[in-house]
């Protein structure tokens, strides 16, 4: 499994769940890995997991929500391997699952900067070096909730969509350049996140009146398979795709 030897590759997140899962799976085919996390923990445990296996990785640990951040995750990774070919976008909050008369300033402002702000900076930054080198791959981590309006809260919800706006568009306007871009849409998947919600409150009782059509939950590698691969040669044709990865959850 050596499909993307000599490419280099941001994954954000990528101090657990989805994000490990991915950076793992991208070391395995024989990417270089550059892991933002803001856990140091989890992201040294996962640069440590790669260069064990013989793989090469370093890690930036930092909130991404802060622009000097993004800054560094870049300069970072095109410092240490000279170029950026796959950009992952999988850091992500989750929200309270709140009803919009609910949703307060503050958590509206951290899940968009984190949720949607974060993953356009990082795009933003690392294009001149994608453009630079005619190519390049961006896989967006989006959600069911970018599907539907009945998968979480309010600011999640527009966070997602938001992510489906920015893929598409990234997608058009650069196709023409060589770069790709891409999203999945997670269904429920068994992952580290934190979700802290009153479950007697409107936005809560409502989204879990739909929680039942949920299906199986996917594991992270499950959704880490399908980003590696549109990340990958083989989806070389498939650009603007939201891609579900729900056990059929968003054809209920």
């Amino acid at each position: 499994m050596n499909g993307l030897a000599g490419r280099s590759a941001i994954v954000t997140g990528a101090g657990s769940g989805i994000g490990r899962a991915t950076a793992l799976r991208l070391a395995a085919e024989g990417a270089r890995v550059l892991i933002a996390d803001l856990d140091a923990e989890g992201a040294g445990a996962v640069e440590r997991e790669i260069k064990g296996s013989g793989g090469e990785a370093t890690s930036v640990v930092g909130d991404l929500g802060e622009a000097a951040v993004v800054e560094e995750v870049v300069s970072t990774a095109v410092g240490r391997f000279g170029r950026v070919d796959v950009l992952v976008n999988n850091a992500g909050i989750m929200d309270s699952f709140a009803a919009v008369a609910d949703v307060t300033d503050a958590e509206w402002e951290r899940l968009l900067r984190i949720n949607l702000t974060a993953p356009f900076r990082l795009t933003r930054a690392v294009l001149p070096h994608m453009l630079a080198a005619g190519r390049g791959a961006i896989v967006n981590t989006a959600s069911e909730a970018a599907l539907r309006g009945s998968a979480a809260g309010a600011a999640y919800t527009a966070a997602k969509h938001g992510i489906v706006g920015l893929t598409r568009s990234l997608a058009v306007m650069y196709r023409g350049k060589g770069i790709r871009a891409n999203a999945i849409a997670p269904g429920g998947t068994a992952t580290g996140i934190s979700v802290d919600i009153d479950a007697e409150a409107h936005g809560p009782s409502v989204v879990m009146g739909y929680a039942a059509n949920i299906g199986r939950v996917a594991e992270a590698d499950e959704q880490a398979a399908a980003i590696v691969f549109l990340a990958s040669d083989a989806a070389s044709n498939i650009n603007g795709a939201i891609l579900p990865v729900d056990n059929g959850w968003s054809a209920v």
